[in-house]
């Protein structure tokens, strides 16, 4: 076994002590309304998302509901996300496709997911690790920054990042290491002022150790 994949376990366990319970910030636990979720914290907050939803699904709760959507009303509903109108758009046209290729059902392939009307890899990969439960590296802007703080990758690029730790990572482990991460970003590693000397990972983590 290589170094750096040791270390990467090292800090799998050390996330894992920390935060037992390795949730995604989005409530949503309905697989089309946790792809919608995803759709919409695009440049938007997890907090802000969930502030927006209930009000989404209690007007066009299913894919059918939300295939024969107005824009317009979706928009209206949606504003506070920021980008309502691409969003608005991308939402019906997706519940759409949903209908119509795949019998109002989330699928599970990657494929058929990055198919979908404004669907990436970040997303689809979010999808398939929390729904279907299959190894996944969900790289949001938080596991990227720390990822390359710890010495576990060395780009920014997020399909590299993500193609870094998939080699790196135990499969099992995968999904929830992301969800840690951003909880450990949000919580001590903040990207403007670094909380390394209360980090459980100061003395395993590249910049810690060059402070």
């Amino acid at each position: 076994m290589s170094h750096l994949k040791q270390k990467a376990q090292r800090i799998t366990a050390l996330l894992k002590a920390e935060y037992p319970e390795a949730l995604c910030s989005l409530e949503e636990r309905d697989p089309f309304h946790l792809l919608v979720s995803v759709r919409l914290a695009a440049q938007c907050t997890d907090a802000r998302v969930n502030l927006v939803t209930p009000a989404l699904f209690a007007r066009f709760p299913t894919p059918q509901a939300m295939a024969g959507a107005d824009a317009a009303e979706v928009e209206g509903i949606i504003h506070s996300c920021g980008f309502h109108n691409t969003k608005a758009n991308d939402l019906v046209a997706m519940s759409q496709q949903l209908v119509e290729r795949h019998a109002a059902q989330v699928p599970e392939s990657m494929e058929a997911l990055l198919a979908l009307r404004g669907v990436g890899r970040k997303s689809a990969n979010l999808i398939r690790g929390d729904v279907f439960g299959l190894p996944a590296v969900v790289a949001d802007t938080h596991l990227i920054r720390i990822a390359n703080l710890l010495g576990l990758a060395d780009t920014k690029d997020p399909h590299k990042v993500e193609m870094q730790l998939e080699k790196l990572l135990d499969p099992e482990e995968s999904n929830d290491f992301c969800h840690r991460c951003v909880l450990h970003g949000r919580a001590v590693c903040v990207a403007r002022r670094p909380q390394c000397g209360g980090c459980v990972l100061n003395e395993i983590c590249n910049f810690a150790q060059a402070l």
